[in-house]
């Protein structure tokens, strides 16, 4: 699944009517363009707000004390869940567009959140193909779209396919994410890169081209749910508080790589300098102090919240501290009015600080509900009730999924 296998450009690129179509897919699956449009505002959100919110210090993550309602599912790993401030602050030391990474992520606020279970890695190619296998599922990017979906849409244009990471040969101005996406007829977790590209030998990667149903599609299957994105932020965060990184204060501590990101000039170049060139197998680097690994970087994760700019704003104004919030009721983007889009979480092998820097803990990303992309994967979680009311006959059950995982290497980054 290496970059340089990408297929050339050519069919998404040949019409007016692929671009305004098809091109509209991959631009509602983009989750870190938040351009200078948000600041048109069509409807009653406070996007003002959202751009520049008081700012607002971090207090202490207060974990619940006690054990684990249950011994661990298989490959998951106990959060003991608590009290804790969620948001982002402003980086340090960034650009322009990296600011633009904690403009929806502000105000930091107080938040609870139950203990529950949660996948150490994220879902992996052999466990996704045994769900397929027991279901006969069919995921979203496998689906010819319907004509009623696309209303005008030449039938030649109505293919099935993905969005794929293309980049060019040469620097561009980032302005225009069409230059180094593209959606490409074939593409979907079986073909990472589209027709040619396999995942043969690729069991212990994250399956990507995931939309959110066919990730729910999986949660109800192994007996699990996809986490809030508070649940998601508190996990992340491992106990610490007001850490710029799932790790601690330091992009690279004592010179170590700790996240699969992307290095070199975005987007022409990665030059590899963590070892690794694109997409990597779950558990290459360390994990946090949770024991989950790849909360940053390599690929971006599916949570249950909707997604709204203002969302942290609507929190903050009740005061207090928020109960296991589950997101707002519905969804709302400035930059894609219309789109249904639900938050993702933790960034990807692609994020940098020349461009998006969300491997930064606490920034949040957003995607289409029915779009996938080869940087975007999901993990699932268990309330703690769940585990505890069904026993270890229920605990073996939603082991099912989990084997590959557990048998991942685990490998830290090259330096």
């Amino acid at each position: 699944m290496h970059p340089k296998k990408i297929p050339k450009r050519g069919w998404p690129f040949r019409s007016k009517a692929i671009l305004l179509v098809l091109g509209l897919i991959a631009a509602s699956s983009i989750a870190y363009l938040f351009t200078e449009h948000a600041r048109r505002n069509p409807v009653a959100v406070n996007v003002n707000a959202a751009v520049n919110p008081p700012t607002v210090s971090f207090g202490p993550t207060v974990a619940n004390e006690g054990p684990a309602p249950a011994k661990s599912p298989e490959g998951m790993a106990w959060i003991p869940g608590g009290e804790f401030s969620m948001g982002a602050n402003d980086p340090p030391d960034m650009d322009e567009v990296g600011m633009k990474a904690t403009q929806d992520a502000r105000p930091i606020h107080r938040v609870y959140v139950d203990g529950f279970f949660m996948d150490k890695t994220d879902v992996t190619n052999a466990q996704y193909a045994r769900f397929v296998k027991a279901t006969g599922y069919v995921t979203v990017a496998e689906r010819t779209p319907r004509a009623e979906d696309f209303p005008g849409a030449p039938p030649e244009n109505l293919v099935a396919g993905s969005v794929v990471f293309a980049p060019p040969d040469h620097p561009v101005s980032l302005d225009n994410f069409l230059q180094w996406w593209t959606y490409i007829p074939g593409a979907n977790w079986r073909h990472p890169l589209g027709p040619g590209s396999e995942i043969k030998g690729e069991d212990n990667y994250p399956v990507v081209h995931i939309a959110y149903e066919d990730a729910q599609a999986y949660a109800k299957w192994a007996g699990k749910r996809l986490p809030t994105e508070a649940e998601w932020e508190f996990a992340a965060r491992g106990g610490m508080a007001g850490k710029p990184f799932v790790w601690g204060d330091e992009f690279r501590p004592q010179g170590k790589w700790m996240a699969n990101t992307h290095q070199g000039h975005f987007p022409n170049s990665d030059s590899g300098a963590d070892g690794h060139v694109g997409i990597v197998p779950v558990a290459m680097y360390p994990p946090n102090n949770y024991g989950l690994y790849d909360m940053a970087g390599n690929v971006w994760q599916w949570t249950s919240d909707w997604y709204r700019p203002d969302y942290y704003q609507q929190l903050a104004a009740h005061g207090g501290v928020a109960r296991n919030p589950q997101g707002p009721d519905s969804s709302y983007d400035p930059t894609d009015p219309g789109q249904q889009k639900k938050v993702h979480r933790g960034g990807s092998f692609l994020c940098t600080d020349q461009y998006c820097s969300r491997y930064i803990v606490g920034t949040r990303g957003k995607g289409e509900v029915s779009t996938g992309t080869n940087h975007l994967g999901f993990r699932c979680v268990l309330s703690g009730s769940q585990v505890k009311a069904s026993g270890p006959q229920g605990a073996h059950a939603t082991s099912r999924v989990s084997r590959s995982s557990s048998s991942a290497p685990l490998h830290t980054g090259g330096l």
